[in-house]
This record gives structure tokens, C-alpha cells and sequence, in this order.
């Protein structure tokens, strides 16, 4: 089952650099990054509600949203700043250089997040050799740009 889930990581993050080149010749159309941004993020959230209602998946009350800590509805915010960041570096670093450097921001924070078993993931102390492999990942992000 973990094989499972490794691969359906594997093909999210291949997904990444694609989403992000169809994102930037969206761009291309509108002229503007953050417009490209809303259309993406307004497919995708079509195609969640698509997708919730034919699986006929019940929704929360108002009440247990309006109850949720608002910190929890950040994760939005998240997501489109990333993608509109993808949008704007995407073009002047390539797709390699973009998704190197994209994972290794996303492996240091991991590493935190781990580390102090912060929003909700399990804890998994910093090591020498988690260390290692952010560094190699830096060594490599690095020669991606460099060559």
C-alpha cells in the first residue's frame, strides 16, 4: 500500500512543472499572472464540486465552519500564491531549475514540520541523515541551474 501512495506522489509531482507551463501559456493569453492564477484555481474548484456532488459527499454545517480556527482556511492562500509563483519564475528559470528550487523550499520546510510534528503531521526528528539528503538536494537544484 506505502508503493501505492509513493507513486501517487511521484505523479503529483510530475503534474507540477506540467500545470505550470499550461499556466504560463495561460498567461500568455490574459497577460496577466494572477488572472491566470483565479482561471486555473476556478477549473479545479469546478471540478472538486463536480466531483463532491457526484459522490454525493455531505457537507460540513455552517456552523462547524464557522467554527474552524482561521488559520486552517490558509492553505488556499497557499495554494494560489504557489501557482503564481510557478506562473512568474516558470519562464525565466525553466521548468528544472523551477521545480529544484521549488522542492528544495519544500523539503527544508519539511524537514520543520517534521521536526516539531507542526500541523499535524507525525514527528520525525532531524537527522544527520535527513540533513544529508536536504544538502545533496541543494548540491543538486544548484548543478540543475548550473548545467
Amino acid at each position: 500500500m506505502r508503493n501505492a501512495f509513493i507513486l501517487v506522489a511521484f505523479v503529483a509531482g510530475a503534474l507540477v512543472p506540467i500545470q505550470a507551463g499550461l499556466n504560463i501559456q495561460l498567461r500568455k493569453v490574459l497577460g496577466d499572472p494572477v488572472q491566470a492564477s483565479f482561471i486555473s484555481f476556478l477549473v479545479g474548484t469546478l471540478a472538486l464540486g463536480v466531483y463532491s456532488l457526484a459522490a454525493r459527499h455531505t457537507w460540513p454545517s455552517l456552523t462547524e465552519m464557522a467554527s474552524t480556527p482561521l488559520w486552517l482556511w490558509t492553505g488556499g492562500l497557499m495554494g494560489a500564491a504557489f501557482v503564481t509563483a510557478t506562473i512568474l519564475v516558470g519562464p525565466r528559470l525553466g521548468a528544472a531549475s523551477m521545480t529544484a528550487f521549488m522542492l528544495m523550499g519544500q523539503l527544508v520546510a519539511s524537514v520543520v514540520l517534521d521536526h516539531y510534528s507542526f500541523v499535524g503531521y507525525p514527528e520525525h526528528p532531524v537527522s544527520w541523515a535527513r540533513l544529508a539528503g536536504v544538502g545533496l538536494l541543494a548540491l543538486g537544484a544548484w548543478m540543475i541551474k548550473a548545467f
